[in-house]
């Protein structure tokens, strides 16, 4: 939690009595809304700390009761005619928002990518040690960049380093499929393999 959220969360209410118009103007556009004094209209449709439908009332009316309540006005949805205000604790929404969003980013899952990298004229010995990794890396549930690299003419015979790649997509067909079939990038021909229990778990 920043050392702002913390003012917003602990201070006394209302806000506009401690915090600076600068600190207040950071403050709104961390949050993405109007709050208080900052609000133009000239009327609102009010939403008490209830959430309770207050209907539509004279700004200085929705500000004098979020006073009352030891609260602030927010305006939650600029775009409406007219625009909808909500009696809140900034705070205690700001810190509730943020940490929504760090469980957010833990639940996701970040696949780590692995690459191999051959040559056309890759012998097998070599090659079933690239294999093995991506084998390895597959297991762990990574996915795997199979790259071929052309060098001078071996560009001219793209079929072989396409049959290089259909061979290794079958070695490892027990565990991965193909995600992204074989195309040519620059000088480099390229496949994407991604394990099979990832993919079932999507």
């Amino acid at each position: 939690m920043t050392i702002q959220a913390c003012l917003w969360y602990y201070a006394p209410r209302p806000l506009k009595y401690f915090v600076t118009k600068r600190e207040e103007e950071k403050n709104i556009s961390a949050l993405d809304y109007r709050i208080n004094e900052r609000i133009r209209a000239r009327e609102v449709r009010l939403i008490g700390a209830k959430k309770e439908n207050l209907g539509i009332v004279p700004i200085e009316q929705a500000r004098r009761l979020a006073e009352e309540a030891e609260l602030d006005l927010v305006e939650v949805a600029p775009n409406a005619k007219p625009p909808v205000c909500r009696i809140m604790d900034v705070g205690k929404f700001l810190y509730e928002r943020q940490k929504k969003e760090r469980e957010a980013r833990k639940a996701q899952v970040k696949v780590e990518i692995k690459e191999i990298r051959l040559r056309p004229k890759t012998t097998e010995h070599h090659r079933s040690f690239k294999v093995r990794d991506a084998r390895r890396w597959l297991n762990e549930g990574k996915k795997v960049k199979v790259r071929i690299r052309f060098r001078g003419r071996e560009i001219n015979y793209p079929e072989i380093a396409l049959e290089d790649l259909k061979e290794i997509a079958e070695e490892l067909s027990d565990i991965a499929v193909i995600e992204q079939v074989p195309s040519i990038e620059g000088r480099t021909m390229l496949m994407v393999l991604a394990p099979i229990k990832a993919v079932k778990g999507k």
